[in-house]
């Protein structure tokens, strides 16, 4: 599951305290900020749960150029709360409910699983606070406990290994059944780590990821968000319920509202004590957990995973400067950096939303062209001129606008692929899906994904085929987020090689256009500064006004009802 999984690396926290970043706690040791941040962030995401409940959350949106808006279908957020993978043989299986009934969430710490009640008994919030009682009741709890076996290890194996072990701890004892269903019903999982990485960005993801040894995860489950003894906060979500826009906009949610402020209508009612799943295994789970084990650590060893925030400029400049759409502008960058370290052309997949349809998820979106590679493989060369590398760049972004659009007004043909082959049984074959042409064009050595803007947040995923790489981005306005991600077995895949070039090629592409103080004028970079602060007060006074108008509602609710007690 961890290179199945995605996994995002929240910005630090607005009252971060530098001295836990420049000098963490040793290993071993959760911090009371780690605590404090924990809570806001369960306390955030119950109230994101309330506005899908509600009905209350806005509706998604596509911008068309004619200043018109498409919605877009909401479905998916449906998923996003209490649903998790169930082991299966020969499929796993998905539940979700809707609205998430559950008033609990799993909180891991030390691999050790305690079921923490969020909601009292009457189904009411309560106090940041008193979610942060909880997690110090956990957080002693665990280390002075005696230790059950790391059950969430499981998860992180392979696929075979969880369904028999699972399906073995049901039978051993009915307590090990009603644990399942407690993490089944579960909200979302929280896991508290007594340990952060070296906290340059480039490494400190990786606990997010896979946390650097499979421990203290349960990547079964949907939501899974991580604090790092040092505050710093991640999520890991499994990819079933949801596409990467949908939990991406419940991090913008948790994100641009800390510090957690306490729910308008908090109880002062003290939840319920936490509970620790006791499981009963035997020699042979002991056995699938050890092995679970050895895969988990094999995978991440063979895993590298770098980031690039290339900060030269952003989506401000593609659009208004290069007058390019910004997705279209980075595929091509990314397939140029590819030509400068490989000589022949491969696949590459990038996700679109079919959201406009009802119950709409992805198409692909095959990026790869004969105008792209064509692009690619002139791009450094001399005898071409420059306005006719910008007419090669056009073309291509144009054929890949075309794709774009297909893949998401239902016209993709991956889907359809995809579902001819799940009507064939076991005993059958097509020689469509041998065809060396279906195969060669269908093996996506470059796996992209747009997670813009990303604001909030650094994202990434695992590659899909072993010589390939997993590279997600995001787009703001002043810089673009990549993350990259392969195999180090693999003669074919370099990391922070195909980094550095990628970094090189968006800096090479700038010679295709216009000087920016041409486009904007002298003085330009003063000015966006200003605009960019603007923006930041804006936000935050938008913010203030929503606040007092949601207090503002509930005091004329509740003086209402004891108007008409009397």
């Amino acid at each position: 599951m961890i290179n199945v999984n995605w996994w995002c690396q929240f910005t630090d926290h607005p009252g971060q305290p530098p001295d836990l970043l420049a000098k963490p706690p040793p290993r071993g040791v959760l911090s009371a900020f780690q605590i404090q941040r924990a809570a806001g962030l369960i306390s955030n995401a119950l109230t994101f749960k309330e506005t899908i409940d509600s009905g209350t959350l806005p509706v998604d949106y596509i911008k068309r150029k004619d200043g018109s808006k498409t919605p877009m279908c909401m479905n998916q957020y449906r998923n996003l709360f209490g649903a998790t993978r169930i082991p299966g043989d020969p499929t796993d299986g998905i539940t979700t409910v809707h609205p998430a009934p559950g008033k609990h969430i799993i909180v891991m710490c030390r691999d050790q699983m305690y079921r923490v009640d969020v909601y009292t008994i009457k189904g009411d919030r309560v106090s940041v606070k008193e979610i942060m009682r909880q997690l110090f009741a956990v957080g002693h709890e665990s280390f002075g406990d005696a230790s059950e076996p790391p059950i969430g290890l499981l998860t992180a194996g392979d696929r075979d290994t969880c369904f028999k072990a699972h399906k073995e701890l049901i039978q051993i004892s009915p307590e090990n059944e009603q644990n399942f269903e407690t993490i089944k019903d579960a909200l979302f999982v929280v896991c508290l780590d007594d340990f952060s990485t070296n906290q340059t960005i480039d490494h400190s993801h990786h606990q997010i990821f896979h946390g650097m040894d499979g421990h203290n995860r349960y990547f079964d489950k949907a939501l899974e968000i991580v604090v790092a003894n040092t505050g710093r906060a991640g999520l890991n979500g499994e990819h079933t319920p949801a596409d990467a826009v949908i939990p991406g906009r419940f991090m913008d949610y948790i994100l641009a509202n800390e510090p957690a402020q306490d729910p308008p209508n908090a109880s002062s009612t003290t939840l319920p004590p936490i509970r620790k799943l006791k499981w009963h295994v035997n020699n042979s789970i002991s056995e699938y957990i050890s092995y679970a084990d050895k895969t988990a650590k094999k995978l991440i060893d063979n895993t590298a995973s770098v980031l690039l925030h290339y900060d030269v400029y952003g989506g401000r400049y593609i659009k208004e400067v290069a007058k390019i759409a910004p997705d279209s502008y980075v595929q091509m960058a990314i397939q140029i950096a590819w030509q400068r370290m490989h000589t022949e052309p491969t696949a590459v997949y990038e996700s679109a939303s079919t959201r406009a349809f009802l119950h709409g998820r992805t198409e692909t979106i095959r990026s790869l062209s004969k105008e792209s590679w064509q692009l690619a493989c002139n791009f450094d060369n001399d005898d071409v001129l420059y306005a006719d590398k910008r007419l090669l760049f056009d073309s291509a972004v144009a054929t890949h606008r075309a794709y774009q659009r297909d893949a998401s007004n239902g016209k993709g043909i991956d889907r359809h692929f995809l579902g001819l082959r799940a009507m064939l049984q076991s005993s059958e074959s097509s020689p469509l899906f041998s065809d060396p042409a279906f195969t060669l064009t269908s093996k996506w050595r470059l796996s992209t994904s747009n997670m813009s803007p990303g604001d909030w947040f650094y994202g990434g995923f695992g590659p899909v085929y072993e010589d390939g790489y997993g590279i997600a981005y995001a787009i703001g306005d002043v810089g673009i987020k990549f993350s990259i991600s392969g195999n180090l077995k693999s003669k074919e895949t370099k990391v922070k090689e195909f980094r550095s070039t990628l970094e090189r090629t968006l800096t090479d592409l700038m010679i295709l256009f216009p000087k920016r103080t041409e486009v904007w004028g002298m003085g330009w970079q003063q000015k966006h500064a200003q605009d960019r602060q603007e923006q930041i007060y804006l936000a935050m006074m938008k913010n203030l006004s929503d606040l007092y108008v949601e207090k503002e509602n509930l005091i004329a609710q509740k003086y209402s009802s004891q108007r008409k007690k009397e």
